[in-house]
């Protein structure tokens, strides 16, 4: 018999972040073709990431795109899980499993992003501000 979940506990936020990630990221996405595909100066040289990447806003762009995707994928992932009619132990499992897992994700990429040096190019050009 069909029970009336309340708001709480109904996943209706799940749903909507869901969607307004997965909005974010088509823009996001877009961005980046362009700038990958269509920017000739873009390159796709060691040196050329690495002078992009000294430029804060690449940073937070990354960074922003990595979160969002990382829990849009997840999310993803644990509603597939859920159309299943999971034991409980398998719930916790399956949901402990991509915590666990998404927050490893998670901070190796910033962990990467952050860890990229500010240095100077073979231009010549002092990119540190």
């Amino acid at each position: 018999m069909y029970k009336h979940q309340n708001s709480q506990g109904s996943g209706s936020f799940s749903w909507v972040f869901q969607r307004v990630t997965g909005l974010i990221l088509v823009v996001v996405m877009i961005g980046h073709y362009i700038l990958m595909h269509y920017t000739p100066e873009s390159g796709h040289t060691y040196d050329a990431v690495l002078s992009r990447m000294q430029s804060n806003w690449y940073r937070v762009l990354d960074l922003t795109f990595l979160v969002l995707g990382m829990y849009h994928g997840l999310n993803g992932v644990w509603g597939i899980f859920r159309d299943y009619k999971l034991k409980p132990w398998q719930t916790i499992t399956v949901m402990s499993l991509l915590i666990v897992l998404g927050l490893a994700f998670t901070l190796w990429g910033v962990k990467t992003i952050l860890d990229i040096p500010y240095v100077q190019t073979t231009t010549g050009e002092l990119l540190v501000k």
